[in-house]
């Protein structure tokens, strides 16, 4: 990047038209029919948060139905700020079943075969935050059917690609799956943990379309959108991205470094598991890992986490949510007792 001597001038309104076109292929897929065709309506955003925004913006100015957001429960604690800012309504369907620590399947399908027709649904695309827990293949598959057949529109989050089952196409999965049903979907992505750009904010927000002509006409609306909110994005990030995703040496590096570091958490979680029954503790613990990405919901309550904290100087939040990422082969013994003593 230095050799090139680039510059610090402003971004167009809708940012590196590179960055958006290498973040919508990585999502799409190599080859995507909405790229290849101009059918999707892609902008440079403030990472995933400013991605997010943009979408509910957008939606909140021009989506023609029920302007509502139904959010898994739990979700990210910043959805719901990001859409009703916007000026969207939220509420919730089933998501997380606190007697599995998995999937709620049945409870998810059953919410959304209830939403009102021509609504909004907001799915986390891999690695579900908080909870790490994803639907299966097939389950996808059938929520995809259902939510079509209620011409519910989804928007999908996607923060985590290629750091969940550190597989980029694996993890994108969901999002190519709606498509393949016909759905016309939103996205917003972040590269701030699969590049490690926390601080440059590299996002993008996406619209699928159904013509040439018709994301020409959103893309002129969100510009409009983007001016008022911040005039135009950061540029550093979406360079870094952009010659790495550009660059086949450094994009065959970068892959190889998440993979690596999603292999390292998926070990962590095989590891705490493994603890735990070699200390014969007497609880199921197999949804150490079932669950995926960076986080994971153990199952303790609010007294189980105060005595871990306490006696084992183990900090997580009081759903007892922890994260894998900060698991080490130094501390995982550790932790094991510590869960262990504390949810006799």
């Amino acid at each position: 990047m230095m050799s090139k001597n680039l510059d610090h001038e402003y971004a167009p309104i809708g940012g590196s038209a590179e960055f958006c076109k290498e973040a919508a292929n990585l999502a799409f897929g190599e080859g995507n029919e909405y790229v290849k065709n101009n059918l999707n309506a892609t902008v440079q955003g403030i990472s995933g948060t400013g991605s997010l925004r943009i979408g509910a913006a957008f939606l909140s100015k021009f989506f023609p139905g029920n302007k509502v957001v139904y959010m898994p429960s739990p979700t990210w604690g910043n959805h719901g700020p990001i859409f009703k800012h916007a000026g969207l309504d939220v509420a919730s369907y089933r998501y997380y079943d606190k007697n599995t620590c998995g999937f709620d399947f049945q409870g998810a399908m059953d919410d959304i075969k209830n939403i009102p027709d021509k609504s909004i649904i907001l799915l986390h695309a891999c690695a579900h935050n908080p909870t790490g827990v994803d639907p299966k293949p097939e389950q996808w598959k059938e929520m995809s059917q259902a939510i079509k057949s209620k011409n519910i529109f989804p928007y999908f989050d996607m923060a985590y690609q290629g750091f969940a089952s550190s597989d980029f196409d694996q993890d994108a999965m969901p999002i190519r799956q709606f498509l393949a049903d016909g759905h016309q979907i939103a996205l917003a992505q972040s590269f701030a943990k699969n590049m490690g750009l926390y601080g440059e904010r590299a996002g993008a927000f996406s619209l699928t379309c159904i013509s040439k002509e018709e994301a020409e006409r959103n893309m002129s609306q969100i510009k409009i959108l983007i001016r008022a909110l911040y005039s135009n994005p950061p540029i550093h990030g979406a360079k870094i991205a952009s010659t790495v995703l550009t660059t086949p040496d450094l994009k065959t590096q970068w892959i190889g470094e998440v993979k690596g570091m999603a292999n390292r958490i998926i070990s962590m979680r095989k590891q705490l598991q493994d603890n735990l029954v070699q200390l014969g503790s007497s609880r199921n613990w197999q949804h150490i890992t079932d669950q995926i990405g960076m986080f994971c919901f153990t199952g303790l309550n609010p007294q189980q986490c105060e005595k871990l904290t306490k006696d084992f100087h183990v900090y997580l939040t009081k759903d007892g949510r922890i994260s894998i990422a900060g698991i080490t082969t130094k501390n995982v013994n550790h932790l094991a007792q510590g869960i262990h003593e504390c949810s006799k």
